[in-house]
């Protein structure tokens, strides 16, 4: 669940890499923020279990505000969202136990929807050019490499 969750996180903020965050429009813009209160959630709540030392869905956190390289006032926005929705699921579950794990999957489902919401948003990444001009096998809307010959 939590590796579905990060994958799609990756592909959403992956898919809109050159669209910056001040480029989208306000209801993209509203949906980053949710996602961050939901990755807020997901650490305090992965936390709860693995122990103050695991950082991985901060990191997650940092990459996507990376990615979208958002101006001042909307990084922050995102990371007092990110912030919240830690504090709420900490100070609601400070111990792993069924009630954390059964809280850790919802939010992930939340999580999940955003973030395919978000990467559901087509952009061409790499190639600018028509999608004929393209390697055999590759994507069009792939934001991995093209595969290099040997």
């Amino acid at each position: 669940m939590h590796r579905r969750l990060a994958i799609l996180v990756l592909t959403a903020t992956l898919a809109a890499a050159p669209a910056l965050a001040q480029e989208r429009p306000p209801a993209e813009r509203q949906t980053l923020t949710d996602l961050a209160y939901a990755l807020g959630e997901s650490h305090a709540l992965r936390q709860a279990c693995a122990g103050d030392g695991d950082q991985y869905w901060r990191e997650r956190m940092m990459r996507m505000t990376e990615t979208e390289a958002a101006d001042a006032g909307f990084s922050s926005r995102l990371t007092q969202a990110f912030n919240a929705g830690y504090a709420t699921r900490q100070s609601e579950f400070p111990d792993c136990g069924p009630a954390s794990k059964r809280a850790e999957q919802a939010v992930a489902r939340k999580g999940q929807a955003l973030a395919g919401r978000l990467s559901s948003i087509t952009r061409v990444i790499r190639n600018t050019g028509p999608a004929e001009s393209l390697p055999e096998g590759v994507d069009p809307d792939s934001v991995a490499e093209a595969p290099t010959p040997h």
